[in-house]
């Protein structure tokens, strides 16, 4: 293996979910040249469906503060929906399985038992503080654009999580902001051709953080690969 690999092969390894990040601040200047990196993502015919929010300061406190808000609210649940199902409405295995397993995961090493719903509640709010990251960025996608956008749009993500890592930085791809989709465009003054993505926190994992220690596992090549000649 050559340097140049082993240097992208690491950046891609060693990307998780980081649940807690330290308030060191990430420069202007970095975030845009992760964004000139991650913009050489390939789309279908150039079309380059996304479109970034990049929060911090009070922009980032303002937005967290009107999603928390909303997220504790008990009646959230029919006053904010997702625009659309990011996951399947029906759960079937391995899905399901691999899905139970790193929540559990999650909550053994913060010791939060099935039971304790209220704990539970408040872990996944540290999602609306983009887990104390200094950078929350929103992605949104124009409405016209069809599922092939949405695939390209993954591996863009996909880049800015890689970049990140090359400059020693880490991420946490966030779906749950999906359903604030009417609070985030509010703040961000979205057009009405605007859907929410996702939401991304960006910063220096802390290391001392225990729900940074989860590292979920992979299925190897075997399972879902079939080479065929």
């Amino acid at each position: 293996m050559t340097d140049s690999a082993a240097i992208v092969d690491r950046a891609i390894t060693t990307r998780r979910s980081i649940r807690a990040f330290l308030d060191t601040p990430v420069s202007r200047e970095t975030i845009e040249d992760i964004l000139a990196v991650a913009s050489r993502a390939p789309s279908g015919t150039n079309t380059q469906p996304w479109r970034v929010y990049v929060l911090s300061g009070d922009a980032k406190a303002r937005l967290c503060a009107d999603v928390l808000a909303a997220y504790h609210d008990p009646e959230r649940d029919t006053k904010y929906r997702e625009e659309y199902p990011y996951y399947p409405r029906e759960w079937v295995n391995p899905y399901l399985a691999r899905r139970r397993k790193v929540g559990w995961d999650l909550y053994g090493l913060l010791e939060i038992s099935r039971e304790d719903k209220a704990r539970m509640h408040e872990q996944h709010a540290r999602n609306f503080r983009f887990f104390d990251a200094p950078v929350g960025l929103i992605f949104t996608i124009d409405r016209i654009m069809e599922q092939g956008s949405w695939l390209d749009y993954g591996m863009f993500l996909q880049s800015i999580m890689v970049a990140a890592r090359a400059r020693g930085l880490d991420t946490c791809p966030q779906a749950a902001f999906t359903q604030f989709h009417s609070i985030l465009a509010s703040q961000l003054r979205l057009t009405e051709n605007e859907m929410v993505v996702c939401g991304m926190s960006l910063g220096y994992a802390d290391p001392e953080a225990t729900a940074n220690q989860l590292v979920t596992e992979r299925e190897p090549v075997s399972e879902f690969a079939r080479f065929l000649s």
